[in-house]
């Protein structure tokens, strides 16, 4: 159990890391988005689980229960929050958006 914990750790924190590169290396602002959340959860995932593998107490488990609970909710939310934010402020116009279904619900 603590060599799969320990496997589970590394590959969360690779997973992590993509999504950090992903951040640089992408150009547009929905492909940043992407690039913050997607590997990120999954990268938290793998960490979390790796974590309650490792230390193995019921404490443990519920605290990276929670923790990816609450991550689960927060981060899908904050990342549409932030999008929609931007394409109200103009911040997100461009070449990307080749079907812009948003705006015409935003026709002020």
């Amino acid at each position: 159990m603590t060599l799969l914990g320990a496997i589970l750790i590394l590959v969360g924190a690779f997973f992590t890391l993509v999504g950090a590169v992903g951040l640089f290396r992408f150009r547009t602002l929905y492909a940043r988005m992407h690039a913050a959340t997607k590997p990120q959860m999954l990268g938290l995932l793998c960490l979390l689980s790796g974590l309650a593998l490792t230390i193995r107490t019921w404490q443990a488990v519920l605290g990276c229960v929670l923790i990816l609970a609450i991550q689960m909710v927060a981060a899908p939310v904050a990342s549409h929050l932030m999008g929609r934010s931007a394409y109200r402020q103009g911040l997100a116009d461009g070449p990307e958006l080749v079907v812009d279904e948003l705006a015409a619900d935003t026709d002020d």
